[in-house]
């Protein structure tokens, strides 16, 4: 929502919005493009009897200012919708959609593009370094969307990406997800395969040929041309091939031809295949794999995606959006495969997204964070399971808080030189990353 104000600003419209808890970098973004914030859900935003209201689908009914919306018969539309119809009807839209990657992809793809000289537009729900900005209008034919499975609005339960309408749509893996308004996987493959009913037989889907979920979803039917995807498979129309352990080097091949090897500066088997979509999405519109292994080259990152955000005492600290079992695992492998071998992972988590909280990936998160040397869990009076018990097999290497302050004092005790804390939450987890590099900074200058 934040990103679409920003498009909104970027239209000539005078914008204002209201979030509860707005935090960096979405906050400071939007301060400096002029757009007012209202704290909270009150009435009194609707004072200025705005020409349309833009509705987030965190908005339910019974929040004073959606009542109050309803009550005066004030114009209303939905994010997704509006954006489609201000903005995407008139482009090529490249959508990125998928459980995990979504935000480097597009981000990467933007990157890509822009680089070639597209000046593509993007609305991308973080905010790539290389850009400082997670939207903007552009002015070429091109648009990268992130493209997300959950739902529009409180009076639209289709998911999001259906508005969209691609013509070029990347459908980077699918796992099961948002256990509040999905009951099981099956539920979301139906709204997958919708996304799937709405690109142009002229167009493009690309998806990871071993993904058993997407191979379902396709096999509901599919009017589009694929290609596939793999990891060190020439059977697959693109293929990746790691050339360091890390995933820091690979190499890359279309149908069985090498395209060239290229070092860049992310990590991980995740990446690999968030890059491997980024570059095949981008040559289905002209760009060639040269000129996109050269954009990669140069791809700064995204904030908040396995983002340094200091050191102390040889003591590193990363923020990660991992929220999700398989994104929490394939983040500390890619960070076991970066360091050395005597360095300590401290993997703190805070469950916060709905299916979190409401324990719908308890039973796998131990599994997802066994290769971590100490695991903190922080377990508000919110969280809807014991996470003690739960995560009991990871032994003596647990430890579960009630408070933020509690894991910041425990890291700074327990912390040593060479040790990599890495915070994976989706929310601001009550900026615990810059308060436990204060805290360490006092601690060892004493």
């Amino acid at each position: 929502m934040g990103g679409i104000a920003l498009l909104a600003r970027a239209l000539g419209y005078q914008v204002s919005g209201a979030d509860a808890q707005v935090y960096p970098p979405m906050s400071t973004q939007l301060e400096s493009a002029g757009i007012m914030l209202h704290e909270g859900y009150d009435a009194e935003q609707l004072a200025a009897a705005p020409d349309q209201v833009i509705v987030g689908n965190a908005m339910t009914r019974g929040l004073p200012v959606i009542e109050a919306l309803l009550d005066r018969g004030q114009p209303y539309v939905s994010g997704p919708q509006w954006l489609a119809e201000q903005l995407l009807s008139q482009r090529h839209v490249l959508a990125v959609a998928g459980t995990h990657g979504k935000t480097t992809t597009a981000s990467l793809l933007a990157w890509i593009l822009d680089q070639a000289g597209l000046d593509p537009g993007f609305l991308i729900g973080g905010v790539p370094n290389d850009f400082n900005c997670s939207a903007r209008l552009g002015s070429g034919r091109y648009f990268v969307v992130e493209a997300d499975e959950y739902d529009t609005a409180f009076f639209d339960k289709r998911s999001k990406f259906v508005h969209y309408r691609p013509r070029t749509l990347i459908l980077n893996n699918l796992e099961f997800d948002h256990a509040d308004i999905f009951d099981d996987l099956a539920m979301i493959q139906r709204q997958f395969h919708h996304l799937v009913r709405t690109i142009p037989s002229t167009g493009c889907i690309l998806y990871p040929q071993q993904d058993a979920a997407l191979n379902g979803v396709l096999a509901q039917g599919c009017w589009t041309p694929t290609q596939t995807l793999a990891l060190d498979d020439d059977t697959a129309d693109w293929s990746i091939k790691p050339l360091a352990r890390n995933g820091a080097q690979f190499q890359l091949t279309h149908r069985g031809i090498i395209q060239g090897e290229v070092r860049w500066t992310q990590t991980g088997n995740h990446n690999l295949y968030n890059a491997l979509s980024a570059i095949a999405a981008a040559a289905q519109i002209g760009v060639s794999p040269q000129q996109a292994l050269d954009a990669v080259a140069r791809f700064g990152g995204v904030r908040r995606r396995m983002e340094k955000r200091g050191e102390v005492a040889g003591i590193s600290v990363y923020d990660d959006f991992a929220h999700h079992p398989t994104a929490i695992a394939t983040t500390i492998e890619g960070l076991r495969n970066t360091i050395r071998s005597d360095q300590r992972i401290f993997a703190v988590l805070e469950p916060r997204s709905n299916t979190m909280r409401l324990g719908g990936h308890a039973a796998a998160l131990t599994a997802a964070l066994a290769t971590a040397d100490q695991v903190l869990v922080f377990a508000p009076p919110t969280l809807n399971w014991n996470a003690a018990e739960t995560l009991a097999w990871l032994g003596e290497r647990l430890r579960v808080a009630t408070a933020v302050a509690e894991l910041i004092t425990y890291l700074v005790a327990h912390t040593k030189s060479g040790d990599q804390v890495l915070i994976m939450s989706n929310g601001g987890f009550e900026n615990i990353h810059q308060r436990l590099l204060t805290q360490l900074s006092a601690h060892h200058a004493t």
